[in-house]
């Protein structure tokens, strides 16, 4: 979907394509006929964005074939759907029984994140829309927090390095500009956008950024007005942001609220969990250690990394963060110039949902998508943003 902004460019708004993980190019092709056309017809429009994720060997596919990428490309058109960004934080095994901490490898100390990179960029120049000259990758805060020493920080920014002017090089070859943004998610070496800084700094090059993912700022508890000043005032370029809403708990100390959130603890993805007291901000890695007791402190409210549908928030007592959200994409796009112009709605946990929310056919999941990204619309026209054919 595009939208004209008031000072005349346009932001693409799409949805991510990791809630249909697949792992080789057949895969992706049957997700186009079976998840997002659908939801292009529900919307009634005549295009759509997708945000594609490529596993590592559905890439690898369409950078040593041409023939594959074309074909890809064709059936975008024949679809009515257009890519101008990619999500290439998960590597491969999305769609895994357990993924947990694996979504985390390779990382940017590791060759092969940087060489799958260099072949999404390399797919993505491909796959842009003929009126479209820039696309958007977003991919893994460097590593996980633990065993990442000065050594590993030195190779991960070195291979950004290296991927910027491999970038620069795409962009001389193909007349197509790439970028890369890192995004922060707690638990990670770049938990917040604070932490993106100085590592994003010392690479120096605008075709590395940020990707700012509202779920997780809010997991977070980052003022979203602050982050954004924070990385303008630094020079850090916002290369996109992903329209997503945590789990909130107001009042954890209460048993029927532990209850509440215990039902959102499954053994698929990895839900961090915070909260901010007056000797600052705390965490664990996943929800089930926090609802277990004493891990957490329950004085103040509890946030946990699990994109719950932007539509619709948990039943009481719990609720979701979609007023970050909110405050976020005015930040972003609602002020003289958008600050990003690639918006991309990401809820992959429709099937970790308690079971009672889970969508129970593929007409539930296409409907839920399509209220997800007409609520993002809505929010879109609101802040003066024109809806584009």
């Amino acid at each position: 979907m595009r939208f004209r902004h008031p000072d005349g460019s346009t932001v693409h708004l799409a949805y991510c394509t990791n809630v249909h993980p697949a792992e080789t190019l057949d895969g992706v092709l049957a997700q186009l006929r079976d998840h997002c056309e659908p939801v292009r017809r529900r919307l009634g429009r005549d295009r759509l964005g997708i945000g594609l994720w490529l596993a590592h060997d559905a890439a690898h596919a369409l950078v040593t074939d041409p023939s594959a990428l074309r074909r890809l490309r064709t059936e975008l058109d024949r679809r009515g759907l257009e890519v101008v960004t990619l999500n290439g934080f998960p590597y491969q095994g999305f769609g895994a029984e357990e993924v947990k901490y694996r979504v985390y490898r390779p990382d940017w100390a590791d060759p092969e994140r940087l060489d799958h990179t260099t072949s999404l960029a390399r797919v993505l120049a491909g796959l842009l829309p003929d009126d479209v000259t820039d696309g958007t990758i977003s991919t893994l805060p460097l590593a996980w927090r633990t065993a990442y020493d000065d050594a590993r920080a030195e190779k991960s920014r070195t291979a950004l390095v290296t991927l910027a002017e491999r970038l620069d090089a795409l962009a001389e070859l193909t007349g197509r500009s790439i970028r890369v943004g890192l995004e922060p998610e707690p638990g990670c070496v770049v938990e917040t956008t604070g932490d993106a800084i100085a590592p994003l700094t010392a690479i120096g090059h605008d075709r590395i950024g940020i990707c700012v993912d509202t779920c997780h700022l809010a997991t977070s508890f980052e003022d979203p007005h602050t982050a954004v000043d924070a990385l303008t005032t630094a020079g850090i370029p916002i290369v996109k942001s992903q329209l997503s809403a945590a789990l909130h708990a107001e009042h954890p100390h209460l048993p029927e609220v532990r209850d509440a959130l215990a039902a959102f603890a499954e053994p698929r993805f990895l839900h961090q969990t915070r909260t901010v007291t007056g000797t600052g901000r705390h965490g664990t890695d996943d929800l089930g250690e926090a609802v277990a007791g004493g891990a957490l402190p329950d004085t103040a409210p509890w946030r946990s990394h699990f994109h719950v549908p932007l539509h619709a928030a948990p039943a009481a007592p719990l609720t979701s963060t979609l007023p970050v959200l909110r405050t976020a994409l005015a930040r972003l796009v609602g002020g003289p110039h958008p600050l990003t112009r690639h918006l991309e709605v990401e809820t992959y946990t429709w099937q970790a949902l308690p079971p009672e929310l889970r969508p129970r056919a593929r007409a539930q999941l296409t409907e839920g998508i399509a209220a997800e990204l007409t609520l993002a619309r809505d929010l879109l026209t609101d802040l003066g943003l024109k809806e584009l054919p």
